[in-house]
């Protein structure tokens, strides 16, 4: 009895009961634990083992190509690899691995980490780009060290390409990944990593040149190998776009302008169709299509030349006198002067009290009598200082706009400048001050507050010497926009009604330019009928050109010039940036001009014996 006693005071029954229910409660979790992984989330982790067998590898489209007006590539693709993120195994990735992976792909650490951040809160099966433009060291990197970095993969895909590199570089544009502002606005179907258009015709038709992106399912084992394949979804490729461009006019135009800072437009004055266009300096689209580091972007972001610019559409400068045709078109519509009346060039004038020189000035001489015709051949700044003091800021203003000048001539490419035709509304609107009888002197040169495009001069030119008539300017073709279910602007065509002897005079006067005596004399060629207008436009005022020097702020020179006189068939304005005389231009549209009608096909001349054999049936 003693002894039981004592046993029953070393184990009490409620320690007893206290174990047997710590034992099961114990079974009781295990049980509801196995049951929740079972049964609860079965389909839960049965997604997870089967993401870690299928792997979603997506299948690039590749883009359009571009295409000249003959059919020839300017912009192509080429097969190339790029390595994904795959983040469906990877919740976050620590500072070391995105350390050791952007060292191993050549990658700025800090360009990963904020890829990273910026990615996490898309769907985790949704692979991220790390790197487009992969190369063979970067595909042996990842393939060495699956198992050290089983979220990384690499893909096939199509990289863009420029066959001509700098040639029409400003007008194609480039590709690039898409910005974050693009994946967010309201209504966009584009996914990080996404390659799209940055600038130039690249951009302007994007949605065309783009294509549907595929999908492939993948087995892959643990180590991320592929092991097989299940099914796929094809890639739909983008369309190719065909442009208006003529490549042995551009190639021309290029060679023309060769190393100075300017740029050239060529067009069709009758359709509105850019033969060519150029600008200068300019860039290797193939380096965005590469992905261009830091320092290759600054350098052409810091550069004076502004080699991301296209001077065709977006050099907003002062025209020179290319802008007496607006003067001269406003004093003969309005009938202010006839064509005869006579001024009597001195080599300066005095105009409300002011006195404004001549261009010969220099040379202390002037151009004696001239009327319309004669001014417009020898570009008297005395006649128009005089013409314009008599029409007035406004009426110069409404026909310089009527013609084209200070609105955007609507050609399908993004970031064309609008230009500028001053006018005491905007005068009171900018500076809060009234408008100056000599600042209508100087836009009735050409000069002052007065700023144009090249492309813009093309276009005023080519539809003065055409009665009148404007086509929209434009690279791709209206009846293919249609074809490929885009939707072209509805105002193909413009119009300024022109008095014939309005349209004659301006057109003997651009006529006597290149074929009299006149300042385009070197644009003369055996054969052809070619007309124009020359234009010096200073930078800056005489006074601050002396203080500086001769070699600082030297002149922009133009030359517009068109053939054949009666109908133009092209239109060729030339800009060259501190050429500081015009005579600089003359020749290289002279060139481009001869280059297209050397290209024109020649008519068939029957030989001697095909006559005769006429000659025999009848």
């Amino acid at each position: 009895m003693q002894l039981q006693s004592r046993e029953d005071e070393r184990f009490p029954a409620w320690k007893i009961t206290t174990l047997q229910c710590l034992v099961a409660v114990t079974f009781l979790v295990l049980l509801t634990g196995y049951w929740r992984i079972e049964i609860g989330q079965h389909r839960l982790y049965l997604d997870q083992a089967e993401r870690n067998r299928i792997r979603n590898l997506p299948i690039i489209a590749p883009r359009g190509r571009i295409l000249d007006r003959n059919g020839r590539v300017l912009a192509d693709n080429f097969p190339a690899f790029s390595v994904l993120l795959m983040r469906e195994s990877t919740a976050t990735l620590s500072p070391n691995r995105v350390e050791g992976l952007a060292r191993g792909l050549e990658l700025d650490p800090v360009e990963v980490q904020v890829l990273v951040d910026r990615t996490a809160h898309l769907p985790r099966f949704q692979p991220v780009v790390l790197k487009q433009a992969a190369t063979l060291e970067d595909v042996a990197f990842v393939e060495s060290h699956r198992v050290e970095y089983p979220e990384l993969d690499v893909i096939e895909v199509q990289r863009r390409v420029y066959p001509k590199y700098e040639v029409l570089a400003p007008v194609l544009g480039y590709v690039g990944e898409v910005s974050e502002e693009m994946v967010a606005a309201p209504g966009s179907n584009y996914e990080p990593g996404d390659v799209v258009g940055k600038f130039g015709i690249e951009r302007q038709y994007n949605s065309l040149l783009m294509g549907r992106d595929g999908t492939r399912r993948v087995i892959v084992n643990s180590r991320g190998q592929e092991m097989g394949s299940m099914t796929t979804i094809d890639a739909a490729p983008g369309n190719d776009l065909r442009l208006t461009i003529d490549l042995d006019l551009q190639m021309g135009a290029e060679a023309a302008l060769g190393e100075r800072i300017g740029a050239v437009v060529a067009l069709a004055p009758q359709t509105g169709e850019v033969l060519a266009m150029v600008s200068h300096p300019t860039y290797d689209p193939n380096e965005f299509a590469r992905h261009i580091d830091r320092e290759d972007w600054q350098k052409l972001t810091s550069d004076p030349s502004k080699p991301l610019m296209n001077k065709a559409i977006q050099a907003h400068l002062a025209p020179g006198s290319v802008f007496k045709i607006v003067t001269g078109a406003a004093a003969l519509e309005t009938d202010t002067v006839k064509p005869n009346y006579t001024v009597n060039c001195t080599g300066l004038v005095t105009l409300s009290g002011h006195t404004y020189h001549d261009w010969v000035w220099e040379k202390r001489r002037g151009h004696g009598a001239v009327n319309l015709h004669r001014a417009i051949v020898v570009s008297c700044d005395v006649y128009f200082y005089t013409v314009g003091n008599l029409i007035g800021i406004d009426k110069i203003a409404y026909y310089a706009k009527a013609l084209g000048l200070g609105a955007r001539t609507g050609i399908d490419l993004p970031g064309e400048d609008p230009g500028l035709v001053p006018s005491p509304e905007w005068v009171e609107k900018t500076f809060k001050r009234r408008w100056m009888p000599g600042e209508t002197v100087s836009v009735a040169i050409g000069q002052g507050a007065v700023a144009v495009t090249p492309l813009q001069l093309a276009h005023m030119i080519g539809g003065v010497a055409s009665g009148g008539v404007f086509p929209r300017p434009h690279l791709a073709f209206r009846d293919q926009l249609l074809a490929l279910g885009a939707d072209p602007p509805a105002d193909a065509e413009r119009t300024c009604p022109l008095k014939p002897s309005t349209v004659n005079a301006l057109t003997r006067g651009m006529w006597g330019v290149v074929n009299e005596d006149g300042t385009a004399t070197s644009a003369r060629d055996p054969g052809l009928d070619i007309a124009g207008k020359t234009g010096t436009a200073q930078v800056a005022s005489a006074g601050l050109k002396a203080s500086r020097g001769k070699t600082e702020f030297r002149n922009n020179a133009w030359f517009v010039g068109y053939s054949p006189t009666s109908r133009p068939e092209i239109v060729v304005a030339v800009l060259v940036m501190a050429g500081e005389h015009s005579t600089v231009a003359v020749p290289m549209a002279r060139e481009i001009i001869k280059a297209y009608h050397d290209k024109r096909p020649k008519p068939v001349q029957e030989s001697a014996q095909t006559q005769a054999r006429l000659m025999k049936r009848q």
